[in-house]
């Protein structure tokens, strides 16, 4: 096991700068998630611990150790691909032995390894098959094994989930999450995908072009966005965004959008925001509530809505609905089927208001 250490990490292609000077703490034992849309230089900046793209400028420390011109195979790190990359014409055993037999490993010390990942993995019954005959999940489960048995101080995941179905997703990813648990080791791990990242990541890391929008605990992310773009790429479905102007005298403030007049809760943000200054007002679906169906505050704001569109999905109903033009999405616990074009009456919960600054999009949240 090892700490992983990025300073000020460059990675120039040409002239486009596609990581831009990260600073990231990886402690020894974590699984941190980099998350974010494509092209913010997530796999890039994995591919850069890993010794798979060279680095521009920084420090990469592995161990407490300079890893920057080290060659792959003596960082003390393995990696999972997108692709699985298992040898189509071994067996999953042969497969699991290539690197160790390549490194001169004593055949007593590949069959200890190879048993304990077998173990851990359930591969006892696909042994003698190729990966040709294994199902998706199989094959990566196997590439997670070729990882295991190399006893790595690192675990690097690169979008390992991505070519499952949504069943397997969810499967693979409790598997993941429990042997890196039971194991110990320090990880790493790439996607897209937020609940991902969410329900994985001890510490999740945002990234947008190339940066760090925001690092921390998955709750602390979710609860706590520094700006608009984390507010937005965290939480399913996207916040809920009202351009809007602030109203009031002094500390009794509220947000005003189209029909939408939104009581500022004081203790919630710190005393810079005043009347007349523009802000972005968001809302999660969750706190917008369909009348009947969830807890709001006895004061929340009222606001009828015809809804536009309904999805079920089994345990709960989004509802796309719009107030006068002004359109938002809430979420019913109590899922029942609702038609387009009828008429509800929604709570705001104030209490769970964020406000970004409309300008620079950063939070205006009190200790921001």
């Amino acid at each position: 096991m090892a700490k992983v250490t990025l300073r000020d990490l460059v990675k120039v292609y040409g002239r486009s700068l596609a990581v831009r000077g990260i600073d990231l703490d990886v402690p020894d034992g974590s699984f941190v998630v980099l998350v974010g849309p494509s092209g913010c230089g997530k796999s890039t900046t994995l591919r850069m611990v890993a010794g798979l793209e060279s680095i521009s400028h920084g420090e990469l420390r592995i161990g407490g150790q300079l890893a920057n011109d080290l060659p792959s195979r003596d960082r003390g790190v393995a990696m999972v691909f997108q692709t699985y990359a298992l040898y189509p014409h071994l067996s999953v055993r042969d497969n699991l032995a290539f690197s160790l037999k390549l490194a001169k490993v004593p055949k007593d010390d590949i069959d200890r390894r190879i048993n304990s990942a077998v173990e851990a993995l359930e591969l006892e019954p696909y042994l003698h098959r190729r990966p040709s005959e294994l199902s998706g999940g199989q094959r990566q489960r196997v590439a997670m094994g070729r990882a295991i048995v190399r006893e790595p101080d690192v675990f690097l995941f690169d979008e390992p989930l991505s070519n499952l179905d949504a069943k397997l997703r969810n499967q693979m990813r409790v598997e993941i999450k429990k042997l890196q648990q039971r194991l110990g080791v320090t990880t790493i791990y790439v996607t897209h995908d937020q609940i991902e990242a969410m329900t994985l990541a001890d510490i999740i890391v945002v990234m947008k072009d190339g940066e760090i929008a925001q690092q921390g605990p998955p709750l602390e992310v979710f609860e706590r966005p520094s700006n608009k773009f984390v507010a937005g790429f965290i939480g399913t479905p996207q916040m809920n965004f009202f351009d809007g102007v602030l109203e009031g005298e002094g500390s009794d403030l509220a947000v005003v959008s189209g029909s939408l007049r939104i009581s500022v809760p004081n203790a919630r943000f710190d005393n810079s925001i005043k009347a007349g200054q523009k802000v972005i007002a968001g809302l999660r679906a969750e706190d917008v509530v369909p009348s009947g169906h969830g807890l709001y505050p006895s004061d929340a704001m009222t606001v009828e809505a015809k809804v536009t569109l309904s999805e079920i999905l089994g345990n709960e109903t989004l509802l796309f609905a719009d107030a006068d033009g002004t359109s938002f999405v809430a979420r019913m616990q109590q899922p029942r089927a609702v038609g387009n074009g009828e008429v509800l009456k929604f709570h705001i919960n104030n209490e769970r208001l964020h406000l970004f600054d409309f300008e620079t999009e950063r939070s205006l949240r009190s200790g921001q």
